[in-house]
């Protein structure tokens, strides 16, 4: 039977630092105490320092994350010495590059912006490969301050800041449904014109027709809907449309922070069962996230380092005997009746399936859990997360008797690798490494890998349950490396 690959990955950061304001936890705080914006602004980094600050340059394919360990901690002091807004894997875009992105993604005239405003954006949109003039009439000629203004004092929409002057305006879509005020549908269209972008970086390097892609999957964490359709969803084909994926159907998968994981799977079964030959995995970027540990931030002078929206984009694709295969052998979750303790998630999510398949854990040569920056999470203490999963997985090693417990750090070094993705929720959800994973199978340097990622159901308040899966992904063995 047909094995399904992986032909293709896209990453994106577009930086937002003067979106930071409308994350959830700033804006809440910024409600309860307005001179704590002033504090925030003067911690917010500049496009410079976002493009050369190392984990950004990982995650977009110019250094590999083992390359983290050889450089100085705190990584903010130590940039890159080149300004790499281009990568691998996707790109590194500008503030005001992405506010014209959102005006194009706009379809219901959410986002006003100044008109003196609009040129900046057309003229830097205009050297970008992956836009058009059909994209660049979607900016229309803009509004005047004062009608912006009136927008912002009389219909309670939310203003957009580029550094201290309002640029613009975005609209709500309804007077009394909260799910259509002016910040939840900014929420919803980051995602959607986040989500695009990546999309069409996909396509672009992997040379797919838009027209030949059959399904998409949106794995990202906004609620697309209304009053009565809460989460309706379907940001699939809102961003397929933006694509030119005229062929295509799509729907989303939720699974809070493993999601990802989720989509790739269910794209694989869809490949591998001849339901569809070239599936899109998207996840789109995460507005509430940003500056969720600010205050960790502050407290240690540091700068706010959630200041971009994460996109990641993935081509599921029939065996071309060249990309590494997704085997579905290898699959583990964490099931109903399952503890919840993080031994028996590692246990239903490594061990288990490796079990079936007949590996040893010491068989992996890398491991990919949550990847997120322990640099972001540390100053407001959370710890270092994919530090703490490794440090379990090297655990269960030792109680299979694969190494000792003197060699536990050495297994965390040889089988693991330094977080480096934006805490956008999904986004660090394992796939971060996919990309680096591809290349080093299809160039011999790697033979496998294990990607899991776990949820947390209990946020929604409707179950006490945690979740999980997981996937092996292996070198093709038809390829020639």
């Amino acid at each position: 039977m047909n094995e399904p690959v992986i032909k293709g990955c896209a990453y994106l950061l577009a930086h937002a630092p003067d979106f930071v304001r409308y994350g959830s936890k700033p804006e809440r705080e910024i409600e309860k105490n307005s001179a704590l914006l002033d504090d925030i602004n003067r911690h917010l980094r500049s496009f410079e320092e976002a493009v050369t600050y190392p984990p950004n340059q990982v995650f977009i394919g110019n250094l590999n994350p083992d390359e983290l360990n050889d450089i100085p901690d705190p990584w903010y002091k130590n940039p890159v010495k080149q300004l790499l807004r281009e990568g691998k894997y996707g790109e590194i875009m500008p503030e005001v590059e992405f506010y014209g992105v959102l005006k194009i993604a706009d379809e219901f005239d959410l986002v006003w912006l100044d008109e003196g405003f609009i040129p900046r954006i057309r003229e830097k949109l205009a050297q970008h490969p992956l836009f058009n003039e059909k994209d660049l009439q979607k900016l229309d000629k803009g509004h005047s301050p004062e009608a912006i203004k009136r927008k912002i004092d009389n219909e309670v929409s939310a203003p957009l800041y580029y550094g201290s002057t309002v640029i613009g305006c975005f609209n709500r879509h309804h007077d009394e449904d909260v799910t259509l005020f002016a910040t939840v549908l900014m929420e919803n269209l980051i995602g959607k014109a986040s989500g695009a972008l990546v999309v069409r970086h996909l396509l672009h390097k992997t040379k797919l027709a838009p027209e030949k892609v059959g399904y998409l999957l949106s794995c990202s964490e906004e609620a697309v809907g209304d009053r009565y359709n809460r989460g309706g969803g379907n940001l699939a084909k809102a961003i397929g449309e933006m694509c030119g994926c005229s062929n295509a159907t799509g729907s989303d998968v939720k699974a809070f922070c493993s999601a990802p994981i989720y989509a790739l799977v269910h794209a694989a079964s869809l490949v591998k069962s001849g339901v569809f030959d070239n599936v899109v995995v998207v996840g789109g970027g995460c507005l509430p996230k940003l500056g969720m540990k600010y205050q960790g931030h502050l407290s240690h002078e540091m700068p706010i380092i959630e200041d971009v929206l994460g996109g990641i984009a993935f081509l599921v694709g029939k065996d071309d005997g060249i990309n590494p295969v997704i085997r579905l052998d290898s699959v583990g979750f964490h099931s109903i009746g399952t503890s919840s303790s993080q031994q028996a998630i590692m246990e239903s999510l490594v061990l288990k399936p490796l079990q079936k398949i007949g590996l040893k854990l010491s068989d992996v040569d890398k491991y990919a859990t949550e990847m997120h920056n322990p640099e972001v999470t540390l100053p407001q203490g959370s710890g270092n997360v994919p530090l703490n999963n490794y440090r379990m997985i090297a655990a269960l090693a030792v109680l299979q008797k694969e190494i000792a417990k003197k060699d536990i750090d050495a297994f965390v070094r040889q089988y693991g690798m330094p977080g480096f993705a934006p805490t956008q929720g999904h986004i660090p959800a394992a796939v971060p490494y996919l990309g680096h994973a591809i290349d080093a199978m299809k160039t011999g340097k790697m033979k496998n890998a294990m990607f899991l990622a776990k949820g947390s159901l209990f946020l929604g308040r409707m179950s006490h349950l945690s979740d999980g899966m997981s996937f092996l992904l292996e070198k093709n063995h038809a390829a020639k490396n």
